[in-house]
């Protein structure tokens, strides 16, 4: 049964595509990972960051966004049939995706907008279906959404590059053809309003023009981080990257940010990859920041 979480007149619905575990944190966060962290504070942590073997859980997946007026999309995950080279672990999946869209109670003809944080692999997938041998549009009338400036990027020779090679022919198959299909608008890099609920932030720096998007409704506020953390152990350590960050410093000062804004708000924070329910609240202890599952 999926949980719904009421933000003034909308409901929110985690669909999530996968959950990994076992993954090495001294690799996730290449540079930074302090064994000593865990080993201080396993016994305060919230349930469920580790698995068995002090290994990271994450999860890739979507939030469901039900107002009045229309269904919305935000992220669409990694998805299936998708020629990935370099990134063996999501290539040509075979994942249920959609069936679990539907217990969520939504069809892929519902769908009226897609809201799009970054281009990055895991964020597009759905966006595209393999039907005939040829890339088509998930959800045929959705406007997709997202920032100019990824756009741009992505399509580029700027981002074809070896430090890119997760990403390698994922605007491709999963952006270009709602970009062909005439389905897209994109955001100025400012960021802004739109439909009045939504305000797309930039929060530039794990990827060149990554936005997360804040959702207000009746008095009450949700902020969609994206990939600002992958983990909840960047609530309690914003200095580390995730290994996929690619320009560090500018992720740095876009989590900081995100952090302190949340931390003052009686605001749910709905991530992109934390394990669990993967939304929560980032409350301040002392100088820094934890992290509570809802």
């Amino acid at each position: 049964m999926n949980k719904v979480y009421q933000v003034g007149d909308a409901t929110v619905t985690r669909v999530t595509e996968m959950t990994l575990s076992g993954v090495p944190p001294e690799i996730y966060f290449a540079g930074s990972w302090d064994p000593a962290f865990l080993e201080k504070n396993r016994d305060t942590l919230p349930a469920g960051l580790i698995d068995g073997d002090s290994q990271l859980v994450v999860s890739i997946g979507t939030w469901v966004v039900k107002t009045p007026d229309h269904t919305i999309l935000i992220d669409t995950a990694t998805g299936n049939d998708k020629n990935l080279p370099y990134n063996p672990e999501l290539s040509n999946l075979k994942l249920p995706y959609l069936d679990r869209l539907l217990e969520a109670g939504v069809t892929p003809e519902d769908v009226d907008y897609v809201l799009l944080t970054h281009l990055h692999v895991d964020h597009v997938g759905w966006n595209t279906r393999l039907a005939g041998g040829n890339w088509v549009p998930t959800f045929p009338n959705a406007t997709y959404v997202f920032p100019l400036s990824e756009q741009q990027y992505y399509s580029s020779p700027a981002s074809h590059n070896k430090e890119n090679e997760p990403n390698f022919n994922v605007y491709e198959e999963s952006v270009l053809p709602v970009v062909e299909a005439g389905l897209v608008k994109t955001i100025p890099p400012e960021g802004g309003e739109f439909l009045d609920m939504f305000k797309f932030i930039p929060t530039p720096g794990h990827s060149i023009g990554q936005m997360s998007i804040s959702l207000t409704s009746g008095g009450e506020e949700a902020l969609f981080g994206a990939d600002v953390m992958h983990h909840p152990f960047q609530v309690y350590h914003p200095e580390w990257n995730s290994m996929y960050c690619e320009f560090t410093e500018q992720a740095r000062v876009s989590r900081r940010r995100v952090l302190e804004y949340v931390a003052d708000r009686p605001i749910i924070y709905f991530s992109t990859h934390f394990p669990g329910s993967s939304a929560g609240y980032v409350t301040r202890d002392g100088n820094g920041f934890k992290w509570e599952f809802i």
